[in-house]
């Protein structure tokens, strides 16, 4: 044994297993010794949350209305190689008002509302048929910011959904004529032959309509921009609309 290797306990040790009450090991009541984290957990715990510089952020010279902040920090974002910063989490409610989310493309954000589109007969579709209410959200670790955004949402004209979809990638609009989003799929080859009949009328017929295809305009009732700091004292600056203006917060964080 080396020099420096502990000496393990003797039966008469108070650390020994011997000398602890019997009966607390048949205790279910007993507290019982943490368990070693797994491995996941060891890999879980060594990851690294904003190991970057992250920018400051004045709320005071925030302006009265989020869209022009909201842009901002977008440009913000692209500039600082934020990968893929117009993805966002959407979330909805079933008609049980169990909810659910999944990422998705930001199509826009102006004064109508932040924009996204898909297929009426989605289960996000289907929804928010059910409950035209909905909360988005951004995450751009690159300078440890988050925004949230939530609001009812309607349904844009066809003539923009349409517009929306030519204004798209050739993939886009073949994905678009694939459609039946969220439906059970019975075979992987099944959506492959579908797929490629797509593609081909989407090269063929550029103009090629796809009627399910949908925008949704969320008009926010609240956005919250979240500032992470590397002491832990976040910023969060929350805009708050009622009858028709702006209300501007600071949340503890």
């Amino acid at each position: 044994m080396s020099a420096d290797a502990p000496t393990p306990p003797t039966t008469n040790s108070p650390d020994s297993t011997d000398s602890t009450d019997p009966s607390a090991a048949s205790d279910p009541s007993a507290p019982s010794a943490p368990s070693a984290p797994s491995g996941f957990v060891r890999l879980l715990r060594a990851q690294r949350v904003w190991d970057t510089e992250l920018p400051d952020f004045a709320p005071a010279t925030a302006p009265a209305d989020p869209l022009p902040l909201f842009e901002r920090w977008f440009a913000e974002a692209v500039a600082a190689g934020q990968a893929e910063p117009h993805t966002m989490s959407l979330a909805t409610a079933d008609a049980g008002g169990l909810p659910d989310v999944r990422t998705v493309m930001l199509h826009g954000a102006d004064r109508e509302g932040w924009h996204f589109a898909s297929h009426a007969g989605s289960r996000k579709g289907r929804h928010l048929a059910a409950r035209p209410y909905a909360a988005l959200g951004f995450y751009w670790p690159a300078q440890g910011r988050q925004i949230r955004v939530r609001g009812p949402v309607t349904v844009a004209p066809p003539e923009v959904a349409r517009a929306d979809l030519h204004a798209r990638s050739t993939g886009a609009l073949a994905s678009a004529l694939v459609g039946r989003q969220s439906e059970v799929l019975d075979s992987y080859e099944e959506l492959e032959r579908v797929s490629d009949a797509a593609w081909d009328r989407a090269r063929r017929e550029p103009d090629a309509s796809a009627p399910s295809w949908t925008v949704y305009v969320l008009d926010p009732d609240e956005v919250e921009f979240f500032q992470g700091d590397a002491r832990r004292r976040h910023v969060r600056l929350t805009y708050r609309r009622t009858d028709g203006t702006w209300r501007r917060e600071l949340l503890w964080p």
